[in-house]
């Protein structure tokens, strides 16, 4: 996996994790449900897996509002049941890209709350346009 123009040649699959296999019968998708369909995404002859927002968000942007970059929404699995889909997906070939949304956050993020509260001119305040 080392050629830097993967990408040129790259037939993605473009998916959300709730959306897509239910591993615990609770009607919401989830990395092991991922995990479990691997073998199926290989099948199909794609070469990388895109993943849409997986990260703790209140989803009222369908995910794109992010509470906690370092985190994975509790309803999809644990950070640990991530590494587990992100390695079995690397031992099938296959490539992972997150979306990764840094233009804006959550208004539950830690960082716009303590920006809010940061006096004007602070340079938490500055962290955020108000």
């Amino acid at each position: 996996m080392s050629d830097s123009l993967w990408y040129k040649d790259a037939i993605i699959y473009e998916l959300h994790v709730k959306t897509f296999h239910d591993s615990d019968a609770d009607g919401i998708g989830d990395f092991r449900g991922l995990i479990e369909k691997l073998d199926y995404l290989q099948e199909l002859g794609i070469t990388a897996i895109w993943l849409l927002p997986f990260y703790p968000s209140p989803l009222k942007d369908d995910g794109y509002d992010i509470a906690n970059y370092l985190d994975v929404n509790p309803h999809y699995g644990t950070l640990d049941d991530f590494r587990a889909f992100l390695d079995a997906a690397h031992e099938r070939g296959l490539r992972v890209i997150t979306e990764l949304v840094i233009n804006h956050t959550s208004d539950q993020n830690p960082w716009f709350q303590k920006s809010r509260r940061a006096p004007t001119g602070s340079p938490e305040r500055e962290v955020y346009v108000w």
